[in-house]
């Protein structure tokens, strides 16, 4: 919680509960100036591409002052207008020819959605389900990965693996809004938040208007998503099953498959009821006792595997295909034979995306980590086979004349010895 956002009085009326249970006035802590410029801060940390206007962050930033100002104005006398987001279209992960919408909003939209958030997001927290750690404070994605992993261990071995069709873009406005409403009185903080629903799509010249869900892209969009599943992860709580969810990925494990099927007739209703579509295909129940049974939560690929001789079950973590294949479409563009880079400047580039990747899959087991090592080194051979005039891809004597230990000596992150880092005070 922000400081210049949330008074002593008020943080107060957070823990007893406010008078009549909402809140009715709320407009002057979105429009208060030293609100916004930590919006702003906010915005600038994140980055991000420009929106309709074209107007960067850079940009924005040498006339904060005035912006802000201007801003504020606006929010108090109530003629704050959004501008149309500008569409984007993006690879979906390891899906060949498959791209996902992304709706980017004007950095000057960015900030007021910021703003909004600071103020909404103390209001909806402490009603947010334990088990729900996307896009939470003081919660994460590894948080999530260790619960499943922990739920595994104890025997909830019959998963119910739940996708919902175009979630992001499915959310109704209405039921949206009247969820946010159960504690949010203020009509112009509810009419803002609207008017961002509604703001329209330009693509290319064409308009588009949304009359339906919140894009992926804008700042607040997160929020509204545990706010609109905040009631499923309570639902399924109340009726005793264990949910873990990040976002609008969750799986919830069972003791038993009568367990698993109750709970994904539960959750079916509920979609029904709150207009949104469980995806046929990619919904089902998965029993990991089962040799070979898998499922995929946060990139991650959980697999139950027998060991030979023993018989012993283990259970293992890899990365799913799609993930691996987004992490190789990232680097072969930085890895191509023709490129005219040095080879320095190469490896610093491969070792911005390493890191940043290592950051989520670190955990998952040794022989990923292996493979893309072994992977990415025979792509960096080939590119220096091809400069030392020799034709075609890596192979033959290239390890020996380029070892292990020529691309160390460069700085290129090793993933293997990254992860023995990791694991290492985890198995002492």
């Amino acid at each position: 919680m922000e400081r210049c956002v949330w008074t002593e009085r008020m943080l107060a009326a957070l823990e007893a509960g406010p008078k009549g249970g909402k809140w009715y006035s709320l407009i002057d802590k979105v429009a208060s100036p030293k609100a916004l410029r930590v919006a702003f801060g906010h915005v600038k940390r994140n980055g991000g591409a420009a929106g309709v206007d074209y107007e960067t962050v850079k940009h924005f930033e040498g006339r904060l002052d005035v912006e802000i100002d201007a801003i504020s104005r606006a929010l108090l006398a109530v003629t704050y207008r959004p501008q149309p987001l500008r569409r984007r279209w993006i690879p979906k992960a390891g899906e060949r020819g498959e791209m996902r919408p992304l709706g980017i909003p004007t950095v000057r939209d960015r900030v007021v959605q910021a703003s909004l958030k600071l103020v909404l997001e103390p209001i909806f927290e402490p009603t947010f389900h334990p088990d729900s750690y996307g896009y939470r404070p003081k919660h994460s994605a590894h948080q999530a990965l260790q619960r499943v992993v922990g739920l595994l261990e104890e025997g909830r071995t019959t998963v119910v693996d739940v996708d919902f069709r175009k979630f992001f873009d499915s959310i109704p406005h209405e039921r949206l809004v009247a969820l946010i409403a159960e504690r949010v009185s203020d009509s112009h903080v509810l009419g803002l938040l609207k008017s961002f629903l509604e703001a329209g799509i330009l693509e290319g010249e064409e308009f588009q208007p949304t009359t339906g869900g919140t894009p992926q892209g804008g700042v607040i969009s997160p929020l509204l998503a545990n706010i609109y599943l905040n009631g499923l992860d309570q639902e399924l709580a109340a009726a005793g099953h264990t949910l873990t969810r990040y976002a609008d990925d969750f799986v919830v494990l069972c003791a038993m498959e009568e367990e698993a099927g109750a709970a994904l007739a539960k959750i079916q209703t509920w979609a029904a009821v709150m207009e949104l579509t469980v995806h046929p295909d990619k919904t089902r129940v998965v029993d990991m006792r089962q040799e070979q049974a898998h499922f995929d939560f946060l990139g991650f690929r959980f697999l139950c595997h027998r060991k030979k001789g023993t018989g012993q079950q283990r259970l293992y973590r890899f990365v799913r295909p799609a993930s691996l294949q987004k992490l190789k479409d990232h680097l072969r563009p930085l890895t191509r034979r023709n490129s005219g880079r040095s080879l320095k400047e190469i490896v610093e580039r491969i070792n911005r995306v390493l890191r940043g990747w290592l950051q989520h899959f670190r955990s998952a087991h040794a022989c990923v980590h292996d493979r893309l090592d072994q992977w990415l080194r025979r792509r960096l051979r080939s590119l220096l086979r091809r400069r030392a005039k020799r034709h075609g891809i890596s192979r033959g004597f290239d390890h020996i004349r380029w070892p292990i230990t020529f691309f160390a000596n460069r700085g290129l992150v090793s993933l293997a010895a990254a992860h023995r880092r990791f694991v290492s005070p985890h198995m002492r």
